[in-house]
């Protein structure tokens, strides 16, 4: 009796804990990564034993003896490489927000290997075999409309990832692949490199005349963080940047901050990216043409909404035709305002700024300095959470207890109704080892696990805002007020995603239709009111500043739209090419801006060589997305207007139940007609962006 005791109790023993976090289960508030347990050296073991986990089950799925219906094919797939999810989640965020010299080197050593890992899943042939039965035979199971895009969705990708060529290419397509992973991997660590290189450094106050005080105190605690205490320091982070653009008196100093980051990637030295660039763009055409495509361009848009170049390319031509001359009207009247200073130079790419500036206060008696004050980043939070609460009835509760990756973020619970519906983690500031720009992305994407239990979602929301300094808060100006609900809307889409599979894809060009309509709200007049208070007096935003700012909406529209242009019609140049061929990367990208007729005054926003959205961040053949999601937010917003209720329950539900939460589960423009009742047009877009 004593020793059946024994064993019942043995056998209700836990397995005892591992020193690798990934292999626990995280007894974490709500599941969230035990950041302070994780360390570099855990992240290869975790990866590699994903992938033994993963291969495993998809052996389980070929052997599988019955004949292959959805659940045992199609879902078990979905289902497939939970731990390798996992640990990529946490590896991915962490490497782009908070790296390491080790995240690095991980990165470049486990790229050919997960590329290899993904090529043999889906150049399988007993698998693909299986997952080409059920959907042959489609029409026999009985499956929900979700289902149905699911197997879709499953069935191409295999055929996209070469599962239907011949041994020979199949072998080609995977060299190709692995090439192609360190290829971007080192594209992004050089970059990033190149943009910590840089510091303009001034030691002499009298350099810093037209500065105000709020950015020279910024670029003196800079100065101190790197031991230079007593100077003063740029960086070629934006919130640094650009204000020293803006107001600098100094015009070779703009010159120089300009040029260094004009010529990121581009410096003949360890971490140019012009040999990565060529080879990348071959790589891909050769890629392109083996599955049977003409360009690279042709074959990532396949699965978007525009579908071909083309039709990419000819809506480009729409939008730059209304605002080239916007633009060059622009550069006339700073031309004028020089040579009225007296000045004897040529407007110049790193002068914009600077008479932007001085045009726009002198018109609108405004500037980012005025506002600055009534856009305390945490206010600016609190902004972005009433509108949630307006529209979709979140709560936002800020928590202390849960882990997190840096001191800088702060966490959120989200809850409707008292029921929770995941968490929300924000981190604002420029860092060494934070890359550039701003995202969103999950530690946990909302779905249903395989029992059908609810799995809530992690959103992580990262930007790179103006930082506090020794004596004030995180001041913002007005466009970093607007990233921070853009990004929102991201977060948004995916809190109240409510999906059952795992791998929803959503377009590229209708991602950014949920982040971007929540731009619409950041100056709406009954918003401000909310959040536009003054960081010291909390003072509510004066009307007439709030009149300005609506003034200024449409200021700078034709530098704005044609600098994005330049940048989305270089990244279709690029991929719209059908033959392999030696590119100069310099003489290339001149001759795209030459055939547009980019006046010299304005440089693309991104150049080549620092254009991370297209060679490292998976936006190729697909930066054309944001204002043709413009057309889309432009249009979806107009549904809030017409009822005379931003704030309209009615239409929000609408766009929630239609778009939020469908993820990817069906026709993004099924989705968008089920919410508008019709699709859009451009007009709504050139309105809003005075181009009309």
């Amino acid at each position: 009796m004593l020793s059946l005791l024994m064993l019942f109790i043995a056998g209700c023993k836990k397995e005892p804990k591992s020193d690798n976090p990934f292999f626990n289960e995280w007894d974490t508030p709500f599941g969230v990564p035990p950041f302070e347990q994780i360390m570099a050296k855990h992240y290869m073991p975790a990866i590699l034993k994903g992938f033994e986990e993963q291969k495993s089950e998809i052996r389980d799925i070929i052997t599988n003896p019955r004949e292959p219906d959805f659940n045992n094919t199609i879902k078990m797939l979905a289902y497939s490489g939970e731990l390798l999810n996992r640990v990529n989640r946490v590896f991915g965020a962490l490497n782009s927000a908070h790296t390491s010299d080790s995240l690095q080197a991980i990165s470049r050593e486990i790229a050919p290997v997960a590329a290899r890992h993904r090529d043999d899943i889906n150049l399988n042939d007993t698998l693909f075999r299986r997952v080409k039965s059920v959907y042959d035979n489609r029409e026999k199971f009985i499956l929900t409309d979700e289902e149905k895009k699911l197997l879709e969705d499953t069935y191409k990708d295999f055929v996209r990832s070469g599962a239907a060529l011949s041994p020979e290419d199949k072998d080609k397509l995977r060299k190709i692949n692995e090439e192609l992973s360190l290829l971007q991997v080192k594209f992004g660590q050089n970059l990033l490199a190149e943009t910590n290189g840089f510091k303009l450094i001034i030691e002499r106050k009298e350099d810093l005349t037209g500065l105000p005080p709020g950015i020279i105190d910024q670029a003196a605690a800079m100065a101190k963080s790197l031991n230079m205490e007593g100077k003063w320091v740029f960086t070629l982070q934006v919130p640094s940047m650009t204000p020293f653009l803006q107001y600098s008196d100094r015009r070779d100093l703009r010159e120089k901050l300009f040029t260094a980051y004009f010529m990121k990637g581009d410096n003949d030295n360890e971490f140019d990216n012009k040999e990565i660039i060529e080879r990348i763009a071959n790589l891909r055409i050769e890629r392109s043409k083996l599955l049977g495509y003409n360009s690279f361009a042709d074959y990532t848009l396949e699965r978007n909404m525009a579908k071909t170049p083309g039709k990419v390319f000819e809506f480009l031509g729409q939008v730059w035709n209304a605002a080239l001359p916007v633009a060059r009207a622009e550069a006339a009247a700073q031309q004028e305002l020089i040579n009225q200073e007296g000045g004897k130079f040529r407007l110049e790419p790193w002068d914009w700024w600077y008479y932007t500036e001085k045009i726009k206060k002198t018109k609108f008696d405004l500037d980012d300095e005025i506002t600055r004050p009534y856009f305390k980043v945490d206010n600016v939070i609190e902004g972005m959470f009433h509108v949630a609460s307006k529209l979709y009835g979140l709560t936002f509760t800020r928590r202390t207890d849960i882990p997190k990756y840096h001191p800088d973020v702060n966490t959120f619970e989200v809850t409707r109704d008292g029921k929770h519906v995941g968490i929300l983690m924000t981190d604002n500031y420029p860092r060494a080892s934070k890359r550039g720009g701003a995202w969103c992305g999950t530690y946990r994407s909302q779905r249903r696990d395989i029992k059908g239990n609810m799995v809530y979602p992690i959103v992580t929301m990262v930007t790179n805002s103006t930082p506090p300094t020794a004596d004030k808060p995180s001041l913002l100006t007005a466009l970093e007020a607007e990233t921070l609900f853009h990004e929102f809307g991201h977060a948004l889409n995916n809190l109240l995603s409510n999906i059952t599979y795992p791998g929803s894809s959503i377009p590229r060009d209708f991602v950014e239709l949920p982040s971007q309509i929540m731009e619409h709200w950041v100056l709406e007049p009954e918003v401000l009111k909310v959040y536009a208070r003054h960081y010291q007096t909390g003072e509510v935003i004066p009307a007439e500043v709030v009149e300005k700012l609506d003034k200024t909406s449409k200021f700078n529209m034709g530098f704005i739209t044609v600098e994005y242009l330049a940048a989305s019609l270089l990244d279709m140049e690029y991929h719209a090419l059908t033959e392999q061929q030696d590119l100069d990367i310099r003489e290339f990208e001149n001759r795209a801006m030459e055939k547009y007729e980019l006046i010299p005054e304005i440089k693309p926003r991104y150049r080549s060589t620092y254009f991370n959205h297209i060679w490292a961040g998976g936006y190729s053949a697909g930066y054309y997305s944001y204002i043709w999601c413009e057309v889309l937010d432009a249009d979806a917003f107009r549904a809030f207007k017409e009822t005379g209720d931003i704030f309209n329950k009615t239409v929000a539900a609408k766009f929630e139940n239609e778009i939020l939460s469908r993820g990817g589960t069906r026709d993004a423009l099924e989705s968008y007609i089920a919410f508008r009742g019709k699709e859009p047009g451009i007009d709504a877009l050139l309105e809003n962006r005075g181009l009309k």
